[in-house]
């Protein structure tokens, strides 16, 4: 029994003694320094925390350079100090009191200021840096250093913050005080809480001041529920403009009101505009600036004499802001010392370098287009948004067609890979170039689904094309190789034209040159044929037939100065024709192929989107669908409820303020996910996906998906994480010419690949789905080309999802001539006639569709247009003229059956409709200023041309002694005789699944 009172005794004196030697109300600042620096700090750091960072305000938000500009008229009395040096440069960190991964909603804000070029003695340390700290409350929680230091121990030692805040209610309800909801770090209040010396008065006696921050013509916004959103909000305002804090000071006024160690109290005097904090329009998020901001020590005494802070907290302050510093530095390897200057305010520039020592042909893919124009063409988009041919100027004097053509051109670069200058053929430097065009698809095999798709594996087998033909090299059209030097060259000698098809010669295209020296290159006419003289009866296989589409490599060796160049080769690809020139698809082959090498790691990923560039296309382009599907004229169009091309929406949809936050979110929302909405046709864009059929299977690919840095802009732009470089009177360059030389490649790569179509791969239109695999690149938007040593072997009789994973297989193994095209339809004029819009009717008539930007569904026609321009006829029937839109389809024969269209545009590919660019009524608010109007022949000549096909057909009948009964005349005709549309809802374009699709294949 003695020995447990002795035990007893001796706990109670151990415990005496600890609490003596953890006495808050006689070593205060001590225990705070321990309990900060050692049990917090130190502890976060032995567990690795990687780099080791403050105690106390760890999240940053943003860190800007700046000025503190004293004002010029300040009385003599209150040049005190850092006030009386004029203006000088700074850095400024906001951040919150909470952990770097805690959300900012509710958290306490701070602000750090580093002035630098303040001369004279410091109360802490040698530098010609000061300081000030600010948070967004104006009154402490606790009144002295001894009531934070037991504050503090109930946390951080005791564990029990509850119990304490119930036996200290004034100190709980200013901690909930603190907890605002600021919209922005640049709208709020900052108050510095502490009193400072502040010199003396007239009669000699030292004045005190408190400092507070006030913010100057933000606009103030929502908070908002993103993890970071303080962050973004923060470098979204600095990027469109400075922002200005009024420095204020508040005198004390009575010692009995004013207090200088009741940290609780408010004091009772106005405040006085002295000083004003601008930060300047900037780019916060720039290399290096943030981890520059984590580095900086910020510390209340680091200040001029006469500035002193006041009471316990400040002395406290002192010695644990310095230990903290000190140790976080030591940690990470940084100096302990103050920066003598402060860190630039902009990045360098790099240091112009304009020695040539490789060269690059651009683009990198041209895209040439077939036209039954015998000699005339015209040069495909060179810039993303070319001024459009004259109405007219598509086709020749007869109504033919012309060709698109691909021109090519040479940059010298520099040892960055930056280009220097276009490289012509003169002096100094010696061109020739070898371009090689075969057309493999007949040789290759069945498109029945992208391969690269889960669902793929409940498609039909992709068996080879023309089985029985032993003798596969008569079904590839191999011209081989032509070359060309020099200007202005072109003739038979440059011609493709030796190929054959099953002995028959076929014309693939040819080269010439321009006045300057730079490649151009024409694809084939747009004939196709049967070598058997059979009709074509489905959309993609069709056996026995070939096309004049062709692809291969564009290559050149240049002579510079003497000095051979490395050439980064080139190349081209020949698809069907544009029958909408001035339209892109949602997203573009262009968005596929940035997304691929983002992906890849071979393009960097952009910070944030541009407006301009990433956000504003996205809108305008479902707009601009409007004049090529009737769907997208009602939902999207001019009018109508989301008409994004209007100048009021882009103001809107370019404005990153707070105001417009929800606006955004709920746009965004629109657009469909397919982890989400990936089977209903009602998100955007009503565009098909790669696994479309009808009726819609199970399948989130039923519809298109936007690429994933489409969607990541789009998330970005939501929170307003963009450039807000909306320009309404940007007038973008319609010449390449009118592109700085450096600018000019990367145009050239944009301008080609945004014409052609990225969805549905169903297979598609200039290239396919193979184009989506990082494989096919020898570097961003270069394809692959395959050795000349190395030549691909035969991957059987079936094509399967397993063949694309071989290293040398077709995707991986690098391209030949006639490799891209290859995965097409055979012919292309069957797929084209096929893709239409609306297959479920009893959902929409005109929704979603396939490639309305390339192969329009519904149109404004000539006589529509000149309703609509005819400003004396009725306004009613001006306007009923412009809402309905013909269906650009017509000229095939609509009540013919399926067979007889997919053969008449084999045939007559010309009578179907450009859609030209034609002057609208720039004052009238019921019509846009410029209309985009269809070039469709007369019915006369459809009709008749139609009549011709028929006959055609029934002759291909009898030459294979067929009965192919779903062409004739009256194959669709309804009970009363009268003629319908035919109904395309079960031809094989649309029903991919045969045998079922099972749903564990669909994800």
């Amino acid at each position: 029994m003695a020995d447990k009172k002795i035990e007893a005794e001796n706990n109670r004196r151990k415990s005496a003694n600890d609490v003596a030697c953890w006495d808050c109300s006689q070593n205060a600042t001590e225990r705070l320094e321990e309990m900060f620096v050692n049990l917090i700090q130190r502890e976060r750091i032995a567990k690795g925390q990687t780099p080791a960072r403050r105690t106390v305000f760890l999240k940053q938000h943003g860190v800007a350079y700046g000025f503190f500009k004293p004002l010029p008229k300040l009385p003599a009395e209150w040049k005190i100090g850092t006030f009386s040096h004029g203006e000088l440069p700074c850095w400024v960190r906001f951040s919150s009191d909470t952990q770097p991964t805690s959300p900012d909603l509710h958290s306490t804000l701070g602000i750090g200021i580093k002035l630098f070029d303040v001369p004279g003695p410091k109360l802490l340390g040698v530098s010609d840096t000061a300081d000030f700290i600010m948070q967004n409350h104006d009154v402490f929680f606790v009144d002295n250093a001894t009531e934070f230091c037991e504050f503090t121990t109930a946390g951080v030692v005791d564990g029990n913050y509850p119990r304490y805040l119930r036996d200290h209610p004034k100190t709980a309800h200013i901690l909930n005080e603190m907890e605002k909801a600021e919209a922005s770090c640049l709208t709020a209040n900052y108050w510095a809480i502490l009193p400072f010396g502040f010199g003396t008065d007239g009669n000699g006696e030292q004045r005190y001041v408190k400092y507070r921050l006030e913010p100057v013509g933000q606009e103030v916004g929502e908070p908002f529920d993103e993890n970071d959103y303080l962050a973004v909000d923060l470098a979204s305002r600095l990027r469109r403009d400075q922002a200005v804090f009024k420095f204020m000071i508040q005198p004390r006024g009575k010692p009995k009101d004013d207090p200088l160690d009741e940290a609780t109290v408010r004091w009772s005097g106005d405040w006085i505009h002295i000083a004003d904090l601008v930060l300047p329009k900037q780019d916060i998020e720039r290399r290096g600036q943030s981890s520059y901001g984590e580095n900086l020590a910020f510390n209340i005494w680091r200040t001029p004499p006469e500035q002193e802070p006041q009471g316990s907290i400040a002395a406290a302050r002192k010695v644990v802001y310095q230990g903290s510093a000190d140790q976080r530095r030591l940690a990470n390897g940084v100096t302990l010392t103050e920066p003598e200057t402060p860190a630039p305010a902009e990045a360098p520039g790099p240091v112009p370098d304009d020695c040539i020592v490789t060269a690059a042909i651009y683009p990198p893919i041209g895209v040439c287009r077939v036209g039954n124009s015998p000699n005339e063409f015209y040069i495909g988009p060179e810039v993303p948004d070319p001024a459009p041919l004259k109405p007219g100027d598509y086709r020749d004097s007869k109504g033919r067609l012309k060709r698109e053509a691909a021109r090519f051109r040479i940059y010298g670069l520099n040892a960055l890979g930056e280009p220097v200058r276009e490289l012509l053929p003169d002096g100094d430097t010696e061109i020739k170039w070898k371009v090689t065009l075969e057309n493999q698809k007949s040789a290759w095999y069945q498109f029945q689904l992208a391969l690269d798709i889960p669902e793929a594996a409940d498609a039909d087998p992709s068996l080879l094309r023309n089985s029985t033909v032993s003798d596969r090299s008569a079904l590839r059209i191999t011209p081989g190789e032509r070359r060309i030097s020099g200007k202005n060259r072109s003739g038979k000698r440059y011609h493709f034209a030796d190929g054959r098809f099953m002995g028959e010669r076929v014309y693939l295209g040819e080269l010439r040159t321009d006045k300057e020296g730079r490649l151009i290159v024409l694809g084939g006419h747009g004939k196709s044929s049967s070598y058997d003289g059979g009709r074509a009866v489905t959309f993609a296989n069709n056996e026995g037939w070939h096309d004049d589409t062709s692809d291969g490599p564009v290559i050149a060796k240049v002579s510079y100065k003497g000095v051979p160049l490395k050439v980064a080769p080139a190349w081209v690809v020949c698809a069907p024709p544009n029958y909408g020139p001035q339209q892109k698809s949602v997203r573009t082959m262009w968005d596929l192929m940035r997304d691929v090498a983002v992906e890849a790691g071979t393009l960097p990923h952009p910070k944030r989107p541009s407006f301009q560039r990433d956000i504003r296309p996205i809108f305008e382009r479902m707009s601009a669908l409007q004049w090529v599907n009737q769907g997208f004229a009602g939902g999207f169009g001019f009018g109508s409820p989301f008409d994004f091309s209007s100048r009021a929406w882009l103001e809107r949809l370019g404005d990153p303020s707070p105001a417009n936050l929800e606006m955004r979110r709920v746009l965004k929302n629109n657009f469909r996910h397919f982890d989400t909405d990936g089977n209903s046709p009602v998100p955007w864009p009503w565009l098909y996906g790669d696994a479309m059929n009808v009726p819609p299977a199970d399948t989130p690919r039923q519809n298109a998906e936007l690429s994933k840095l489409q969607l990541w802009a789009l998330e970005q732009w939501a929170i307003g994480n963009f450039d807000a470089d909306y320009d309404p009177d940007e007038v973008p360059p319609c010449s390449i010419d009118d592109v700085p030389v450096a600018d000019q490649p990367d145009i050239l790569t944009r301008a080609a690949m945004d014409f052609c179509l990225a969805d549905a791969f169903h297979p598609g239109c200039e290239m396919t789905w193979p184009m989506r695999h990082s494989g096919m690149y020898m570097a961003p938007f270069r394809l692959k080309h395959r050795k000349r040593d190395n030549p691909e072997v035969s991957y059987g009789a079936e094509l399967t999802p397993d063949t694309l994973s071989l290293p040398d297989g077709p995707l991986d193994g690098g391209q030949s001539p006639g490799s891209i095209t290859r995965w097409m339809a055979v012919p292309w004029q069957t797929d084209t006639s096929s893709c239409r819009a609306g297959y479920v009717p009893s959902y929409d008539p005109y929704l979603p569709t396939f490639w309305p930007a390339r192969v329009p569904n519904q149109v404004m026609g000539e006589e529509a247009y000149k309703i609509v321009m005819n400003e004396s006829l009725p306004r009613s029937e001006r306007l009923q003229a412009f809402a309905n839109r013909a269906n650009w389809l017509e000229p095939l024969g609509l009540e013919k059956g399926y067979t007889h269209q997919i053969n008449h545009m084999i045939h007559h590919f010309d009578q179907m409709g450009v859609v030209e660019v034609r002057s609208g009524l720039p004052d009238d608010p019921d019509f846009p200023a410029v209309m985009q109007v269809s070039d469709q022949p007369q019915p006369e000549v459809w009709k008749r041309a139609n009549v011709e096909t028929e006959a055609e057909d029934w002759r291909a009948e009898e030459r294979l002694g067929a009965r192919i009964t779903a062409s004739r005349p009256d194959a669709e005709a309804g009970p009363d005789g009268v003629s319908a549309p035919t109904d395309l809802s079960s031809i094989e374009k649309v029903n991919r699944f045969p045998h079922g699709l099972l749903r564990s294949r669909s994800r």
